[in-house]
């Protein structure tokens, strides 16, 4: 198989697992061999001609698995797809995490629609690893029950107190120091948790999210500041990232 290729996918499963929240598992044997955690996929969608990026959430089993929510005319029109429609999808794209061999202790942090992209790496990793997800209220907590299943100790904050800690997620990181931290969310988040990780002195991963157009890197409209070598230059998150050294990044002034 190529770096990346395009193919025509069945849809095997699908369902609402919060409100406007789909789980949707599609057919795609060389995509699932190929795809590495934190990579993500460009969708077709009927009617439009720039395709969606949605991240993927897993791969197991001959077929890739996709949670996404609906932001838009074109993720709106995915989520009315069903099983036994086909998806015309490119994958699988981006760089992603660099992971730990089993055994180490990672930390993932998520936060609100950036938890699926963790869960995949979560399972390299098995026991060991803690994942501290972050939800608005109990309506938006989802994949609780999956970081569990894959061995990792979980704790979920929302902001207005309806499950678990009630505050940020950044209030849920203090605990056994980890050996490396990955995190997918809100750029405050990210910036949150960046800072925490330097100050722990502990390498740190981040998958941004940033508006994508072809998702290879030839449009330029995913571009973003990053410090390497000393010097400041710009990367594309499509195509250098999504993921991320934290230290790379260069953070808007606010």
């Amino acid at each position: 198989m190529k770096r990346y290729d395009v193919q025509s996918c069945r849809i095997a499963a699908k369902r609402e697992i919060a409100p406007g929240i789909f789980d949707v598992w599609v057919e795609a044997p060389e995509f699932a061999a190929a795809a590495q955690p934190g990579q993500f996929a460009q969708i077709l969608v009927p009617g439009k001609t720039l395709r969606r990026p949605i991240s993927i959430c897993d791969a197991a089993d001959g077929m890739l698995r996709f949670v996404f929510q609906v932001r838009g005319g074109g993720t709106a029109r995915l989520a009315k797809d069903s099983a036994g429609d086909a998806w015309d999808i490119l994958a699988p794209l981006g760089h992603g995490f660099s992971l730990p061999a089993r055994g180490g202790r990672a930390l993932f942090v998520g936060g609100g629609i950036g938890v699926p992209p963790l869960l995949f790496a979560a399972r390299q990793l098995g026991a060991g690893a803690r994942a501290v997800l972050g939800f608005r209220s109990r309506d938006g907590v989802i994949l609780e029950e999956d970081f569990a299943r894959a061995g990792c100790e979980v704790a979920v904050a929302t902001e207005d107190g309806s499950a678990g800690y009630h505050g940020l997620v950044t209030g849920c990181l203090d605990g056994p120091d980890p050996d490396a931290v990955f995190a997918c969310g809100p750029t405050p988040m990210l910036r949150a948790v960046a800072a925490w990780a330097e100050e722990k002195g502990v390498p740190c991963q981040l998958s941004l999210e940033e508006r994508m157009a072809c998702g290879l890197g030839a449009c330029l409209g995913c571009a973003c500041k990053l410090r390497r070598d000393g010097r400041e230059e710009y990367g594309h998150v499509c195509k250098d990232g999504p993921v991320f050294d934290a230290r790379e990044i260069v953070w808007e002034v606010e």
